[in-house]
């Protein structure tokens, strides 16, 4: 931790020595169960509609920020990390930061915001605009450019679904992790389908395709190893990295497969309804319309036949017509900056007036 601020320090004296900090940038991160993305910005002119193609000054990619999954030390570390990395490849210091919206999974209550903003106050300076939210707000504001209005459903190694209404109400619904509940996740979708091999095997559950295939693509050859293969390194991403062998074995008709898909759809369109129904976001009649933001791998748009996504999306629109899914043209963490920049100029022009 130490050397990695020596590292920043000695960068930040090179570039105020080159001037590059005289117009200002912003930073946005995404950080989830899998990976940590930070984009640095321009500090654009309030503009409507925005640059496209939005100027992006560099990425910087690292691994997984969720204290809940890797402890908060290395939390700290990764975050520490990726905007060092992006503030190196960009040209500019921290002294040139003007705000940070940072979006991470695992930010579930106000302490953590707080943990999080207090370790930001140590490594920016005081004049730096902060902001932590739950990284489901960052997917959102990816969808909308920057706009917090409607629902959002991430579904990659982990889920959650989270809405705001235009008058700033929010609520959210999964998100606490595989062990509470999230089923519709990559981990959860992997994790029953190793339970539904390890049943077939000793005779709890029916046959399954799942065997063979889930086998051949670990290297293994009987179930009984993936006992040792499942607690040698039981991470969130390293499981749900089994889920396009599930979807292959629900293509060629597995029944097993199959069922864990579809009670998946129903767990992840169930999540995005409870929302909805928080907020009321589909109006008394339920049928206005409102942004659902669809993110994470899970959800992703692919040439197969079995599309999780749209299958979510089909379950979702027959409740709520008004539904308008958005699959965003940027990743999160330049919706993150966007967040940051809205809420920077929102300031700047009440402090003007």
């Amino acid at each position: 931790m130490a050397d990695i601020n020596g590292k920043v320090e000695e960068f930040d004296r090179k570039m105020l020595e080159m001037g590059s900090d005289d117009k200002g940038v912003i930073l946005g991160l995404d950080g989830g169960a899998t990976s940590t993305i930070c984009v640095c910005m321009p500090l654009i002119p309030s503009s409507d509609p925005l640059p496209d193609p939005l100027p992006i000054l560099a990425r910087a990619a690292a691994g997984c920020s969720n204290h809940n999954s890797v402890g908060a030390a290395a939390a700290r570390e990764t975050l520490e990390q990726v905007i060092t990395e992006a503030l190196a490849k960009s040209g500019y210091s921290r002294s040139a930061v003007r705000a940070v919206c940072l979006a991470v999974s695992g930010v579930n209550h106000p302490s953590d915001q707080k943990r999080i903003v207090d370790w930001l106050r140590d490594f920016f300076p005081k004049d730096v605009q902060l902001n932590v939210q739950n990284d489901a707000v960052a997917a959102l504001a990816s969808g909308t450019l920057g706009k917090l209005h409607g629902c959002v459903l991430i579904a990659g190694t982990g889920t959650i679904a989270y809405g705001f209404t235009e008058d700033g109400r929010e609520a959210r619904a999964a998100g606490a992790g595989p062990t509470l509940g999230d089923w519709g996740s990559g981990y959860g979708i992997a994790a029953q389908a190793l339970t539904a091999v390890i049943k077939a095997y000793d005779g709890r559950g029916p046959e399954t395709n799942l065997t063979g295939s889930i086998l051949q693509n670990l290297g293994l050859s009987s179930p009984d190893e993936l006992i040792g293969w499942t607690y040698a390194d039981p991470s969130w991403a390293r499981i749900a990295a089994l889920v396009p062998v599930v979807v292959s074995c629900a293509e060629a008709g597995d029944v097993v497969a199959n069922k864990i898909l579809y009670d998946s759809v129903e767990e992840l369109a169930l999540s995005v309804k409870a929302v909805i129904q928080r907020l009321g976001l589909s109006g008394k009649d339920g049928k206005d319309s409102f942004p659902l933001v669809m993110v994470g791998g899970v959800l992703l748009e692919v040439n197969k036949t079995w599309d999780i996504g749209n299958e979510v999306i089909k379950c979702i629109s027959k409740d709520y017509p008004g539904a308008l899914p958005i699959r965003p043209k940027v990743e999160p963490a330049v919706g993150a900056a966007l967040l940051a920049w809205s809420t920077f100029m929102k300031e700047c022009r009440t402090d003007h007036y």
